[in-house]
């Protein structure tokens, strides 16, 4: 039978301190919100929380009599050791999925023998909440189309993306709290129907015709709404292009492996299984011609006046090898709408309540609500999130920069120390950020500089952490494609948690403006003056 595996809630402990505690939930938790719970798969069609079920057993183990001096080292998903280190030292180190001086081919194999882990980002760092933790994201991406192309609102405005498992699954909600009628498509039924079970997603169904009549009316109302269609992308394009409908902004966050992940037309995630299985190179092949066309029919929708970006799942190179060259005619989201926001160091925070809570959740949103109320971009967050339902330990997400997270964390740790909320808190970021990221289509994509493909500012990130107190820090390769980090830490209302909170904090925002100004961006270059970031003069 398989496992499922949920995240412990309330005050009993099983690990030796809550700090230990606080990380296990958090590895629980990724599997209480996975696509694949049975096979450890958290997003991505492959991207994982444990190299396998030997090794996270072992992992919960181990975080079982850690001791508070103590480190628990992870190799690809794969505890390796404990070591004696010290009370400021992370509990847990991560390193997933680095290869170096390998071919592709080479890479592949290294992770099907299960030497390597496909992790992706925050799935083997033990920090994915499910949608909710890339919401914002996606709705700060909508918005910005909005401001730069559509007169500043999506009111009466259609959106059409791709994909409702994993992390796309946050899109339908994101539209429509933008204002918008958002399509979304994919080829796997099971994607949308747990979308309408999280409240994530209004209506779906399975007819091309009526599913795309509703989606055009609620637009045509100036109504908010999302519909899913159950089918593949490239019948809902041909379908558009029959009627002559372009929407007004088009994107896509579907995993783009051929192997594991993007369905070619006429098969949904059982067939594709199914055909992985006695005839791959089939359903490569048959993959990438259903790639090809989807990305040619964005780029035809583009040229009718469509905002067309990619939201960072490799489509345009994934496109590009299967022949279609003006794939790079679209561009990416970091590039088009998010940089500005990097260069004040500001980002998606995460915030997770360890006993399981809501009020914990709410009292913080309200705490924020007070603290930053000269912030429009958190007033008007907050304001939209309360219709989202929580999934797995209850979490929000709100896009703080540097030393706003600072006080927000402080703040959170002031209020367990007076009773006032259930702690502890566990503070996390997706690793959508701005300097612990190298991913040239991504957070990378032409930077200023011509800095795209280095490397070493996530590995600055993720020691800077450490040293700084994170109570873990991770490493995450995505074997030669990108390099990410991304840390992990506890508020429980004491001294030591508030100097460990305050220098990670710092740390982790203050190199990100750092590696933003050292690319040149003016912005970045205003903010760190600003803060007094850099070298002392």
């Amino acid at each position: 039978m398989p496992r499922r595996i949920t995240a412990a809630r309330g005050p009993e402990l099983r690990c030796k301190g809550w700090r230990q505690e606080t990380i296990l939930r958090l590895l629980e938790n990724n599997l209480e919100n996975a696509a694949i719970p049975e096979e450890l798969v958290i997003y991505g069609g492959n991207m994982k929380a444990a190299r396998n079920w030997e090794a996270f057993d072992a992992i919960v183990r181990a975080l079982k009599n850690l001791e508070t001096d103590e480190t628990l080292v992870v190799q690809s998903g794969k505890p390796v050791g404990v070591f004696r280190t010290s009370e400021d030292a992370p509990l847990v180190i991560i390193v997933n999925g680095v290869a170096t001086g390998s071919t592709e081919a080479e890479t592949q194999e290294l992770f099907a023998k299960e030497l390597l882990m496909v992790d992706g980002m925050t799935a083997g760092a033990w920090q994915y909440i499910g949608s909710q933790g890339i919401i914002q994201g996606t709705y700060e991406s909508f918005m910005q189309a909005a401001r730069q192309s559509l007169g500043g609102s999506l009111r009466g405005r259609t959106i059409l993306t791709t994909g409702a498992g994993g992390m796309g699954g946050a899109q339908p909600l994101a539209g429509k709290l933008a204002g918008a009628s958002i399509l979304v498509v994919d080829a796997e039924p099971s994607h949308l129907r747990r979308r309408i079970d999280e409240g994530y997603l209004d209506r779906m169904t399975d007819d091309i015709g009526a599913g795309v009549d509703e989606w055009l009316a609620a637009a045509a109302e100036q109504r908010a709404a999302s519909f899913g269609i159950a089918a593949n992308i490239t019948e809902v394009l041909r379908e558009l292009a029959a009627r002559g409908v372009v929407p007004d902004v088009v994107t896509d966050q579907t995993s783009t492996d051929p192997l594991a992940g993007y369905l070619p037309e006429g098969l949904d995630g059982a067939g594709a299984k199914e055909l992985l299985r006695t005839d791959p190179d089939e359903l490569r092949r048959r993959s990438t011609a259903t790639l090809a066309e989807h990305v040619r029919g964005l780029l035809d929708l583009q040229r009718e006046g469509a905002v067309v970006f990619e939201y960072g799942n490799d489509l345009r190179k994934q496109a590009l090898e299967a022949g279609v060259e003006d794939a790079f005619e679209i561009g990416g989201f970091i590039d088009m709408f998010i940089r500005p926001l990097f260069c004040q160091g500001v980002g998606p925070f995460r915030i997770i309540a360890i006993q399981g809570d809501p009020d914990t959740i709410h009292a913080i949103d309200a705490m924020l609500l007070r603290e930053f109320a000269e912030v429009p971009r958190v007033v008007d967050w907050l304001g939209r999130a309360k219709e989202i339902a929580f999934t797995g330990l209850p979490a929000r997400v709100c896009w703080l920069g540097h030393t706003e997270r600072t006080r927000a964390a402080l703040a959170v740790n002031d209020m367990i120390a007076r009773g006032e909320i259930t702690g502890p808190v566990a503070f996390s970021r997706d690793h959508l950020d701005a300097g612990s990221v190298t991913a040239r289509y991504r957070e990378t994509e032409n930077m200023l500089d011509g800095s795209d493909c280095v490397g070493d500012w996530p590995l600055l990130n993720a020691i800077l952490n450490g040293i700084a107190g994170a109570d873990l820090t991770s490493v995450i390769g995505w074997g030669l494609k990108g390099l990410n980090s991304g840390p992990t830490t506890i508020a429980d209302g004491t001294p030591e948690a508030a100097r460990r909170l305050k220098r990670v904090m710092d740390a982790d925002t203050g190199l990100g403006v750092i590696r933003q100004a050292d690319a040149g961006y003016p912005t970045a270059i205003t903010t760190r003056e600003s803060f007094g970031l850099g070298l002392p003069n």
